[in-house]
């Protein structure tokens, strides 16, 4: 009897005892990301195989308005770089009357600030941070301001994210600037009837569009001019400028192989004409392809001429779609270099076209990125300075808001 209950639990040991084999083939075994191994490279040394050594935190920087919310995720890799799926976290804030977290990673801004959130392992009690900035409303926009609606990449007919984004609108009197790619698949007048009339239609009267490169597949580009009419500019061109209380705003073609873009080019030298003539204090520009964006196509160089005139004249803001994300830079020169004096992007492909896009490297000056919510850009333009305010549509909470005054 003693013999057998010996050998009940030699037996009982031997399948608790996982097989390297078992071990190697452990779901959630992954390459450790090239940015991180610099991080273990001497954890081997002072840890076993399967020890947690690292924990990352996703993003590792954001940015929210009180009320807003983000979502932090976790990962905890061994020394070995495989990644180990079962650890469970315990999260925390530095000052959660800034910025509460959630069991689950989920942060709430509270307060104007900034705070940092910890993930710790259960067990070994290794710690990953983020540090989440709480943005506080806004001061309100100078008397005599105008309102400015953007954003690109909207009608589809499969989807109803464009019938989201127009409700917004619906809200928000002022000019609405569509950014381009505005009716898919092809821009043609089927597709302008059917898939961006029912929703942003009912503001045409109030927009001045930008045209993108799918308009362009439908008979270059005609059923788009003639939806638009004289509001698009001239059918031969697509660029054009117009005033709209304190600001200059200048509409231009970035379809670079059907309107030049190059300097000494019709469009160069319309824009730099045009911007000599212009008696306002502020300036604003927007076309479709953006010239720098943390997507993988990196942006377009070749409206690098139209960036750096408008950087010599002085413009204040330029707003791009064609990347279905959101995406905000710093003030930056042509040279994508840090300068109080340069221009300040925003990419605003979230006016329905879905999927929204992942991002890829991420590009200098580039200060807040969001892939998941679709909405519009409000900017209030002031005498001197100017409000953003990124509006979800409804059912969503993530926005992004500041204000600049112009150069």
């Amino acid at each position: 009897m003693r013999n057998q209950i010996r050998l009940y639990a030699l037996v009982l040991a031997a399948a608790l005892i996982p097989s390297a084999c078992s071990l190697s083939d452990r779901p959630g075994r992954a390459t450790l990301p090239t940015e991180l191994s610099a991080d273990l490279s001497g954890a081997e040394a002072s840890a076993g195989g399967n020890d947690i050594v690292l924990v990352t935190v996703t993003p590792d920087s954001s940015s929210i308005a009180i009320g807003g919310t983000v979502a932090l995720m976790a990962k905890a890799y061994n020394a070995n770089g495989g990644q180990n799926p079962w650890v469970r976290f315990t999260w925390s804030s530095s000052a959660p009357a800034i910025a509460a977290v959630s069991a689950s990673g989920l942060v709430t801004g509270v307060s104007a600030g900034s705070a940092t959130i910890s993930a710790t392992t259960m067990g070994n009690f290794t710690v990953g941070t983020a540090t989440v900035h709480v943005a506080g409303p806004p001061p309100p926009p100078p008397g005599g301001s105008e309102t400015l609606i953007a954003a690109g990449d909207i009608g589809v007919c499969s989807t109803t994210y464009d019938e989201a984004t127009a409700t917004v609108i619906d809200g928000i009197p002022g000019t609405v600037a569509a950014l381009g790619d505005l009716a898919y698949p092809a821009g043609s007048t089927t597709d302008f009837q059917n898939c961006y009339d029912p929703s942003w239609g009912r503001h045409r009267a109030r927009t001045r569009p930008a045209i993108g490169n799918h308009e362009y597949q439908s008979a270059n580009g005609a059923p788009y001019f003639t939806y638009f009419g004289a509001a698009a500019g001239s059918p031969t061109q697509g660029y054009y400028s117009y005033d709209l209380g304190d600001w200059h705003i200048v509409v231009l073609n970035s379809n670079c192989s059907r309107v030049s873009c190059a300097a000494g080019a019709s469009q160069e030298t319309w824009l730099r004409a045009d911007l000599s003539a212009t008696t306002k204090a502020c300036i604003l520009a927007y076309w479709h392809h953006p010239r720098f964006t943390s997507e993988w196509r990196g942006g377009n160089l070749n409206v690098a001429p139209l960036w750096d005139a408008l950087y010599q004249f002085g413009a204040d803001v330029v707003l791009n779609g064609h990347t279905h994300f959101y995406e905000r830079f710093g003030l930056q020169n042509p040279s994508a270099v840090a300068d109080p004096n340069g221009i300040r992007q925003f990419i605003v492909g979230t006016g329905g076209k879905s999927p929204l896009a992942a991002f890829s490297t991420i590009k200098p000056n580039s200060q807040v990125r969001q892939n998941h919510t679709h909405g519009v850009l409000k900017l209030t333009l002031g005498s001197s300075s100017y409000t953003w305010d990124f509006v979800p549509v409804a059912g969503k909470t993530w926005t992004d808001s500041g204000t600049q005054a112009c150069h």
